[in-house]
Order: C-alpha cells, then structure tokens, then sequence
C-alpha cells in the first residue's frame, strides 16, 4: 500500500488516508507492541522508522483518528514533544476539522448544530449512543457537538458538511443517524430500510479540512476533495 504524504516538516505528517485500513490496533498495548502489518501506522514505521520514538504502542505518534472506511486527512507527530503539543490543541477545541458527509433522506435545515451527550450503546458494544443533554448524566457520557451544513441536495440522499466541535469515537456517524439521516453506506449506524447508493462499497464520509498550529508556530490549512470512489457516486446522483 502505498500511502500518500501530503505535508511534512521535523515535527508533523499530514496523510491523505485511504478507506479501508484501520489506522492503528486497539488490542495492541506497550507490552505486546506487535503492530498489524496491515494498520496505517505500521506502514509509515516501515517509511520512517523514527516514529517509534513518538508516544508509545500502539498508537505512537498518531494525534487523532479516522475509522477504518472513512477516509480523509490524517495527522502524524513524528516525535513526543509534538504529539503533547498537537493534543493538546484538540483537546482544548482549537482544531477545525470538517468531513464531508452523504446522508440518506432529505435533511430539511439548510444548517444545524447537534449537540448531545454520547456514550457507549449498552445494546451493540460496537455503537455509541447518542443523548438530550436534558437527560442526567450518568458516569461514562460525554458533551458532542457537530454542525453540518448542506452542500447539495439529490432525490434520496443530502450531501452535507459536517464540522465537528468535539472528537468522540464514531460522533457525526451516531449523530447524524440520531436525527434520522444516517450516512450512506453505513452498515452500523443505517438503519434496516437505508437506501444506498448504487456502486457504493463502504460509509460516505471523508475528512476532507483540517486547520491546526503546527509546532514551529505556523497555523496550517489543509484540503483534501473526495476521493474518486465518492466523487462517482455524487457525480451518478447528479
């Protein structure tokens, strides 16, 4: 596989990363740090050795995270001290990130704001669940906040911009299907009636900005389109 670096300098890479690959393996841990030969992070180690020395296994030096079918922009410190720095920003919410996102059915709002709590589904331990912020919070839920935008509407599907305020696992997937527009191709969080789009093989969903201050002190932009697979189907539902 080759991956495609997009920007790096001493401290950070920026990868355009594909779907289908999962960027590194939770049940990896410091003790048995034996990566996958097939996780994006064992093969940037095979490019650049080095980046053993950021953070530890088995995540070392990636600063966020993309799921496995969703493809897009993705950031790599390549030693500790940019790994905190970087972190630490997400952390505090300084981060833009927007995805681009097809969902199913006709989002009715030109522009919205989810804003919810999100935890663990107790039904399906692959799922996050989505929450009022009215209802108590019970140990383990966390405040999400997505705002999307429609870039294009089409017959069955909204194509959509989605900016996310907070990282949570899963957020815009859980998210948009709480308001009842789960992403194209979404085999977790559609539901049984979802239609899909034909030539579709995996989620509609593509992390396609990222604005960040990057260690030397430059505030970077970064812009990715949508991949050819996407860029097809948006182009067949025209």
């Amino acid at each position: 596989m080759d991956l495609k670096i997009i920007y790096q300098d001493n401290d950070v890479i920026v990868i355009d990363k594909p779907a289908g690959i999962i960027v590194f393996n939770e049940g990896v841990n410091s003790l048995t740090p034996k990566l996958p030969e097939n996780s994006l992070i064992e093969q940037l180690i095979k490019i650049q050795p080095d980046l053993k020395n950021a953070g530890q296994a088995p995540r070392y030096g990636i600063v966020h995270r993309l799921d496995k079918d969703t493809s897009g922009l993705l950031l790599v410190a390549k030693n500790s001290e940019a790994l905190i720095f970087l972190q630490k920003q997400f952390k505090n919410r300084e981060v833009e990130k927007k995805y681009i996102a097809l969902v199913t059915g006709n989002v009715k709002d030109d522009k919205g704001v989810i804003h919810t709590f999100i935890t663990r589904s107790k039904s399906d331990p692959r799922k996050q669940k989505a929450s009022w912020l009215q209802d108590a919070k019970p140990e383990g839920k966390r405040e999400a906040i997505s705002d999307y935008k429609v870039i294009q509407r089409f017959r069955e599907y909204t194509l959509l911009e989605v900016a996310i305020k907070t990282g949570r696992k899963h957020q815009i997937r859980c998210h948009l299907a709480y308001i009842h527009h789960p992403i194209a191709g979404d085999y977790i969080y559609g539901f049984k009636d979802s239609p899909k789009p034909q030539g579709l093989e995996r989620q509609f969903l593509h992390a396609s900005y990222l604005k960040i201050k990057l260690p030397d002190g430059n505030t970077k932009e970064f812009n990715l389109q949508l991949p050819e697979d996407l860029q097809l189907i948006v182009d067949n539902l025209k």
